[in-house]
């Protein structure tokens, strides 16, 4: 009967461990890493200096996308096209972005356009929370905020 008992709680012991193992491909839940890669995305702008933006045209919200492999930046100013090459040391959440090219549309909304262009120019750090990244210069107050366009 002692065999008996001692073979059942063996047995409870090892569904127990087994139960609370990791699944392989899984991350523990103590684990709180988070992906701080913010090349090969798109972010879409949801507020420059502070302020929520306001679009003339909502469906032409400025946003820029890092490509590492050439180390460019492509983007939408809400109505022109910008472009150029950026340096970043992500270990130390470092940006720099050198101008480059922009078309030259005239639109209702080149307020936004400007203060998005000159946000990315001025910017010398960043930093990511979540489904957010956030431009900065210094320790000021954030330039511009994106959120990563699903």
């Amino acid at each position: 009967m002692k065999n008996i008992i001692t073979f059942f709680y063996t047995l409870l012991i090892i569904a127990f461990t087994v139960s609370c193992a990791n699944k392989p491909g899984t991350k523990a839940s103590s684990d709180t890493t988070t992906d701080t890669d913010i090349t090969g995305k798109t972010w879409r702008l949801i507020e420059i200096n502070g302020q929520p933006i306001m679009l003339v045209n909502p469906k032409a919200n400025p946003f820029f996308k890092l490509n590492r492999a050439d180390m460019r930046y492509t983007g939408h100013g809400g109505c022109n096209g910008v472009g150029g090459t950026f340096e970043i040391k992500p270990d130390v959440m470092r940006i720099k972005f050198n101008q480059g090219m922009s078309t030259m549309i005239a639109c209702d909304d080149l307020a936004t356009e400007r203060a998005f262009t000159q946000a990315l120019l001025a910017a010398d750090n960043y930093s990511i929370s979540g489904n957010t990244l956030t431009l900065n210069k210094a320790k000021m107050a954030p330039l511009a905020k994106f959120i990563l366009q699903q």
